[in-house]
């Protein structure tokens, strides 16, 4: 399944499998947006430091529960 042009939204997108499943979506799918939906505003923080100068992600605070 491909996601180019898509938006995509990754609920705890801060934790290990997150972080990893964002990197491999942005690198080979081409995604229009990816939202990383979190509720650790420190790893939000890291992980913006991380990709300092990707334009299509978002990062929300929020708990599903």
């Amino acid at each position: 399944m491909s996601l180019k042009g898509k938006t995509v939204l990754v609920t705890g997108g801060t934790g290990s499998f997150g972080q990893t499943f964002v990197r491999e979506i942005l690198k080979s799918q081409e995604p229009a947006k990816v939202i990383v939906f979190s509720r650790d505003e420190l790893k939000q923080f890291d992980m913006q430091q991380a990709f300092p100068n990707e334009g299509r992600l978002r990062f929300f605070l929020g708990d599903v529960r």
